[in-house]
């Protein structure tokens, strides 16, 4: 169900694996009532098989113009603090999938003012997760705990530290590598251990909310364990998403969660 009003105009930072696949699923799902305006990118010579109609902007200044009703950001950490304050300048609201950003307590902060000086809105999508919404309801009340277990296959480890901390080629069971809080896993490791900030800004936070990241040479997917403790009483997910296919250390759910926000942006009925 979605409203009878002019598109909701849409810009994209980034345009890696992520983007690439909301794009592709807004256009399958076949959306008059979304457009791409505009994707920004840092290196116009890597930004070939643009969205049909979308404006290719390689600078902050160029926001200002597109009459943008949502910014969604799936460029990685580094993005977040060159587009972010220009992005809340320029559209109502900025989705940040780059959730390892905010590790840096100052750029939140920062981005928290220019939000709130302007009346915009950050959104913090779902990631690869699930369960999210009951953590953040959840941490209504007092949270004793909050586990965020992340469990993949080898090869998703591959170009990370986890190569200097275990012998990803030669492991024949599940391996836990790591062990520490949010902020330290989505530190060392933004594209694997992102997701770790959603949890930990939906409970506790980034120095409460444990992390564990194991590599399991049987793991069909990319698996995550939620598990919480509090006032509300408990709460255990686990998921195991499919990777996607251009990025082995992403999941199709990141997509699809961004693809959710943006259409509920326009639907009449919000699920």
């Amino acid at each position: 169900m979605t409203r009878s009003h002019k598109p909701l105009r849409l810009a994209l930072i980034g345009w890696g694996a992520i983007n690439r696949r909301v794009a592709e699923l807004l256009a399958e799902r076949g959306k008059g009532d979304i457009a791409i305006v505009a994707i920004a990118v840092r290196n116009p010579a890597a930004a070939t098989d643009l969205h049909a109609g979308a404006k290719l902007i390689t600078t902050t200044d160029e926001l200002t113009d597109l009459n943008l009703d949502l910014i969604v950001e799936a460029a990685g950490r580094e993005a977040v603090g060159i587009w972010g304050e220009a992005a809340l300048g320029a559209a109502p609201a900025f989705a940040v999938a780059s959730t390892s950003a905010f590790c840096d307590d100052a750029l939140l902060a920062r981005l928290i003012a220019a939000a709130e000086s302007s009346g915009r809105q950050i959104l913090i999508p779902p990631g690869a997760l699930a369960g999210i919404d009951g953590i953040a309801a959840a941490s209504l009340l007092p949270l004793d705990e909050v586990v965020h277990r992340i469990v993949k296959p080898p090869a998703a480890w591959r170009g990370t530290p986890a190569e200097s901390l275990i012998a990803l080629d030669e492991i024949t069971e599940a391996t836990a590598f790591f062990s520490g809080t949010a902020r330290e896993a989505a530190s060392r490791f933004p594209q694997n251990a992102n997701v770790a900030v959603i949890t930990a800004l939906a409970g506790i936070g980034l120095d409460r909310t444990r992390v564990e990241l194991v590599a399991d040479p049987a793991a069909g997917g990319n698996g995550h364990h939620l598990s919480a403790r509090g006032a509300f009483g408990k709460l255990d997910i686990a998921i195991e998403n499919r990777p996607l296919a251009t990025n082995p250390k992403s999941s199709e759910m990141t997509a699809l969660g961004l693809v959710r926000l943006i259409e509920n942006r326009v639907r009449t009925l919000v699920r």
